[in-house]
């Protein structure tokens, strides 16, 4: 028996269900995050925005925050590490189109800590809460909610979760995503959920999971271990964007959804191709899209081998001929897509690893 999808509100904005995108840096711009909520995702956050006021004239800051034909609700996370600057960031962002704000304090890069920014701020528990009180204060006159991600703690011996989380909501936050990791573990080593649960326990308002959830059996695990109303997906949706579809109808009836079809994943991803490349343009376009498509491909098949003579090609319109090629190929031998117990649990592979 299918049951109805959970409800879950941030604010004014109902959700459909409680699977959402991670948000992550040169991943979830609008192309991606439109794919994932047409395959099943029920909210996905922006990529990280400056609160750097010099960049937003920028050719990148622009792109992030371009929400053209996005569904809502449309969230924009925004990172920083002084509150009046955040402030003048979260209005900023509101003008453009942002409904929902989320502030970084989980992000690990050591780019991004090394300014005292993103999970560094767990470090200055007084900064954190007065950023946060200063983005709340700038949100509520528009109506807009504030979100905040965060890890467990800044190492395994200083995890303040839970009292950073409990200010947080004191301050009118609306929802607490808790990654299941510190700081100094980076994406090292397993996540836990324990810390989650913690969280949980103790706040009013919705907690969301995140970390290492990679299948729809995870999904359902995370949620009974840390009692989370929502959980998100990051890297295993790279290139399997359809894991949401999975995990919501695991979810409802506890039967696995037979994969894709190979013709089915080849539409979606020309689909979004094309989206992609009306965003970035041809040059930068062709180069971005690089990485998608190879974690589309790369557990299939001769995938490894046709990302490699993929990642040579020059134009937009030879990826996209060499793409539907390759899958009409694929088709020849396979109706659903043929992924190897590894991929069907984790793939993650990282940006990095491709030629850009």
């Amino acid at each position: 028996m299918r049951l109805p999808p959970p409800i879950l509100q941030i604010g004014p904005h109902t959700l459909p269900n409680n699977l959402f995108v991670a948000p992550m840096a040169g991943v979830t711009d609008r192309p991606f995050r439109q794919l994932c909520k047409r395959m099943g995702a029920g909210y996905a956050v922006s990529e990280m925005v400056t609160s750097r006021k010099d960049l937003w004239a920028s050719l990148k800051t622009s792109r992030r925050a371009n929400h053209e034909g996005e569904a809502g609700p449309i969230a924009v996370q925004i990172a920083g590490t002084d509150a009046a600057m955040m402030a003048e960031a979260t209005r900023y962002n509101i003008d453009r189109g942002a409904q929902i704000i989320d502030i970084n304090m989980g992000c690990p890069a050591k780019k991004v800590c090394n300014k005292w920014a993103g999970s560094a701020l767990m470090q200055d528990e007084p900064l954190a809460l007065q950023i946060i009180e200063a983005v709340v204060a700038a949100a509520a006159p528009h109506g807009v909610p504030v979100t905040l991600k965060m890890r467990t703690g800044w190492c395994d011996s200083e995890k303040n979760a839970v009292r950073l989380s409990l200010a947080a909501e004191g301050a009118g936050v609306a929802m607490v995503t808790v990654h299941g990791r510190t700081r100094e573990q980076g994406y090292k080593g397993a996540a836990e959920y324990a810390t989650v649960a913690a969280v949980k326990a103790a706040l009013r308002i919705p907690v969301v999971a995140n970390g290492d959830v990679d299948s729809p059996q995870k999904a359902r695990a995370v949620l009974a271990l840390s009692g989370a109303d929502a959980v998100m997906i990051g890297r295993a949706a790279q290139g399997r964007p359809w894991i949401f579809a999975e995990t919501a109808h695991f979810l409802a009836t506890g039967e696995e959804l037979p994969a894709p079809t190979v013709l089915q994943a080849r539409d979606w991803l020309i689909e979004h191709l094309h989206d992609h490349y009306s965003l970035y343009g041809e040059l930068t376009g062709m180069r971005t899209a690089r990485k998608h498509i190879g974690w589309a491909v790369v557990d299939l098949p001769g995938g490894e081998a046709f990302r490699q003579a993929m990642n040579l090609l020059d134009s937009s319109a030879a990826q996209v001929k060499a793409l539907q090629a390759w899958f009409d190929n694929l088709a020849q031998s396979y109706q659903r897509l043929p992924y190897s117990p590894k991929a069907a649990e984790a793939p993650t592979i990282a940006p990095h690893e491709y030629k850009q």
